[in-house]
């Protein structure tokens, strides 16, 4: 059943790719029906696979935009995310590959989803600056900080862009720790499991005004270690 649920989950993102496309192509795309298929998506994904989804902390996070970083467990991380984070806007730092995907890549392009590079450093900072465009638009971000999947659920070392950008733009940072995605879809696998658990907890934000970039690494990275490793008893 697996093969056939990942594959409905393929089905879904061509549902709500195809409108975004033909919408794009008669320049009448509209952010909130992008929000709208965003969501429905989380919740269609939690369906499909029988996800047993749990998520705390949303009343903490203001009503401002924001910038969501969280641990990187799985490609399902983002619909977990769209399923349960308040913000009512919400456009994602992703890795060029995702936008490889055809019709889903010209589709996330279309609706205000962030391409990074980072092997190209000039073209890294230009997803930067169209970030914080889009802040200052109001619309909050999400990125994961650390930049690739892991391999055993373990947390890595975290980039530093994402907390330039905070700083650069003033918004608070709302640390979230994802927990069981990494057993319906590793990194590398290519069939979904169904019936798993999912957590999602959000913790409370993060003023990154007048602060250093180190101490606010670390404040986010102690967060996903306790809320991510302790609680899932990974070993050290």
């Amino acid at each position: 059943m697996s093969l056939i649920d990942s594959m409905r989950v393929l089905g879904a993102m061509a549902r709500i790719s195809a409108p975004t496309l033909v919408e794009a192509a008669r320049g009448s795309l509209d952010r909130g029906a992008i929000d709208e298929r965003a969501r429905w998506f989380g919740r269609r994904v939690v369906e499909l696979l029988d996800i047993q989804l749990e998520a705390t902390g949303a009343g903490t996070v203001p009503s401002r935009a924001v910038i969501y970083m969280s641990n990187h467990q799985s490609h399902l991380d983002i619909p977990m995310l769209y399923a349960t984070l308040p913000s009512p806007t919400i456009r994602m730092l992703a890795k060029a590959e995702l936008f490889r995907i055809p019709l889903w890549g010209r589709g996330l392009r279309a609706a205000e989803f962030i391409e990074v590079d980072r092997s190209n450093h000039g073209r890294a900072v230009q997803s930067i600056e169209h970030a914080a465009r889009l802040i200052r638009d109001g619309v909050s971000v999400y990125l994961a900080p650390e930049g690739t999947r892991s391999v055993d659920g373990r947390i890595g070392k975290l980039k530093k862009g994402g907390f330039h950008l905070a700083i650069e733009t003033g918004a608070p940072i709302v640390p979230v720790a994802i927990r069981g995605t990494i057993d319906i879809m590793a990194r590398g696998g290519l069939v979904m499991r169904s019936g798993r658990r999912v957590s999602v907890r959000i913790g409370p934000p993060i003023d990154a005004s007048g602060r250093d970039i180190s101490s606010l690494v670390t404040q986010v990275a102690d967060f996903l270690v306790k809320n991510v490793e302790n609680d899932a008893g990974i070993a050290a």
